[in-house]
Formats: C-alpha cells, sequence, structure tokens
C-alpha cells in the first residue's frame, strides 16, 4: 500500500513537471516558433545526414544501399593515408587556413578600432556601408569579376600592354594567387566580421573615454586601456571558432578561382573530395573518409584552442 502510494506520488511529481514545461511552451510559443525553422534545417541538413559517416567503413556498392554494403575492415583510411594528393591537399590546407588566421584574423579587430575613433558619425556610417557590402556579393559573382579583369585577355593586363609592359600572371603564379586568396576574402568579409567587435565597442561607457582624456592619455592610450581589454574576450572567442574551422580553407572561393596551372598550392581537402567523388569517381566511400578525417581534426583543434584560450585568460585573470 505504501509503495503504491509512493509511486502514485512519483507519477504526480512527473505530470506536474510535464505540464509546467508545456505551459512554459504555449507561453513562449511565438519564440519556439522563430527558433523551429532554424532547428528544422540543422535537423535535415546535418544531424539525418549524419548516418552516411559509416560510407567511409564500407565497400559501397550502388546495388545494396548503404546500410546493406559489406564492411571493409578500415581500407578506405589506408586507402587515403597512403594517398599522396590527399597528404598534399591536407598541407596546402594547413597553409592556406593558418596563413588566413594570421593575416585575415587580425584585420576586422583592427577595422573595428578605427572606425569607433572616428568621430563623424555619417562619415562612419558610409564607412561601415562601403566595408559590409562585399560580404553580399556571392563568389561566384565575385570570382567572375575578379577572373575578367586578371585573366590573359582581361582589363589589367590590357591596359598594361598599351603601356608596354608585361602581363601579370596572378591567375598562374603559385606565390601571386595566394595573395589574392587572402587579400579578396579581406576585402570581402573584414567589414562584415568587424560588426560583432563595434557591438562589444558600443557597450562601452562614453565617460571612461572622456575621464581618459582629462587625464591626459592619448587616443592609443585609450584604445590599449580601454576598448582592447573590453573586445579581447570577444576576439578570443571568435578565435576558438576560427580554430575550429580551419581545416575547411574556404572552398567556395577557391573552387570558383583556382585553375589546374595552381593545383599544386591551391588544392586543399575540400576541393579534392570534390573531386574524388565526382570526377576521379574513386567512390563515395573515399570521399566520405577524407570529410570524416578532416571533421575529426577539426574538433581536435576545437578543443585545443579552448583550452589554450582558457590557459591564457585565466592566467590575465579574466
Amino acid at each position: 500500500m505504501q509503495n503504491t502510494v509512493i509511486h502514485a506520488q512519483y507519477k504526480g511529481r512527473i505530470k506536474g513537471k510535464t505540464n509546467r514545461k508545456w505551459q512554459e511552451i504555449v507561453r513562449h510559443k511565438y519564440f519556439y516558433l522563430m527558433v523551429f525553422p532554424t532547428v528544422l534545417f540543422f535537423l535535415i541538413f546535418a544531424y539525418v545526414p549524419m548516418y552516411g559517416v559509416i560510407l567511409a567503413f564500407k565497400d559501397f556498392n550502388y546495388s545494396l544501399g548503404i546500410m546493406n554494403s559489406p564492411w571493409n575492415n578500415f581500407q578506405n583510411f589506408r586507402d587515403v593515408l597512403g594517398d599522396q594528393k590527399f597528404l598534399h591537399a591536407f598541407n596546402n590546407t594547413l597553409l592556406i587556413s593558418f596563413g588566413r588566421l594570421l593575416i585575415e584574423f587580425p584585420i576586422p579587430i583592427l577595422l573595428a578600432i578605427l572606425l569607433n575613433e572616428m568621430r563623424h558619425r555619417k562619415l562612419k556610417r558610409i564607412y561601415q556601408t562601403v566595408f559590409t557590402f562585399p560580404h553580399f556579393i556571392s563568389w561566384v559573382v565575385l570570382s567572375g569579376i575578379i577572373t575578367s579583369i586578371l585573366n590573359d585577355q582581361g582589363v589589367l593586363n590590357q591596359i598594361l600592354q598599351l603601356f608596354g609592359w608585361e602581363k601579370n600572371t596572378i591567375l598562374i603564379h603559385d606565390g601571386s594567387f595566394l595573395a589574392l586568396l587572402f587579400t579578396s576574402n579581406i576585402w570581402k568579409e573584414a567589414g562584415w566580421s568587424s560588426i560583432i567587435y563595434l557591438a562589444a565597442i558600443a557597450g562601452i561607457n562614453p565617460e571612461l573615454y572622456e575621464a581618459a582624456a582629462i587625464d591626459g592619455a592619448t587616443r592609443y592610450q585609450q584604445m590599449k586601456a580601454i576598448t582592447w581589454p573590453v573586445i579581447r574576450t570577444t576576439a578570443a572567442i571568435l578565435l576558438i571558432l576560427a580554430v575550429g574551422g580551419i581545416m575547411n580553407g574556404g572552398f567556395d572561393q577557391i573552387f570558383n578561382l583556382y585553375n589546374p596551372a595552381v593545383y599544386e598550392r591551391s588544392d586543399i581537402l575540400d576541393t579534392y573530395v570534390y573531386r574524388s567523388a565526382f570526377v576521379d569517381s574513386t567512390g563515395f566511400g573515399y570521399s566520405t573518409t577524407v570529410g570524416l578525417l578532416k571533421s575529426v581534426i577539426n574538433c581536435l583543434l576545437l578543443f585545443g584552442a579552448n583550452y589554450f584560450v582558457k590557459h591564457v585568460l585565466k592566467e590575465e585573470g579574466l
């Protein structure tokens, strides 16, 4: 009898909690409706396709399907790790991604600080618009513009020939092409990436700057003592996210700009996976293995960067 009463009380508490949860959901139904499309998107395009990862461990057969294809005892992994093209694409991905991290990552921070130093509000808004607008141009369109300007019969070469100078070889020269990747991505994304830093700076009390100016602090000293400490934590979080995606390399940009002449330095893992699956016909199991290895490395780098940044911030008392 006592056990029955306890069981009934337990069921009553569970039912009460469930009712309260549903009441909470109904009360905030519009927020859940706003979030629902995003959740649905990730469920359909991110979580449901994850079962396809098992292709990396199988000898895929179209007639049998994914689930019924035989296991291959990690043969795909042995093939990938023994492929010189994969190792070359891996090295290129690291080179380009770390180059982006060193060259591109600080630019939005500097841009946000410089925009914050502008005292003319209308001019500041104009600059923000100008720097942000390129983000909304797709790489398909932008690569077409860049190619039409820099190719052999492009606008730039026609101008150079008009003055009797040699043609440029930016699109077919390894070093120049890498410089083009970095500069074009800075031009396209720096303004957009600086928005989050500007938002952090906007939360600073203006009286801090006024007090610092009264004490005789220069603009640089104000930036160093007031602005930078505020955005440093934001920069640390974005650095962690950037390191977590370091193996991506920038497929959209490179795929639309590169050509066989610069494969040696610009072929990254994403373009290698694309060619493996749709051009070289090495099989979906092979390309899935490459993607899985890339994701695992990204995950390890993410945790490593998170540990490093937390350790540094802890030492600085943040």
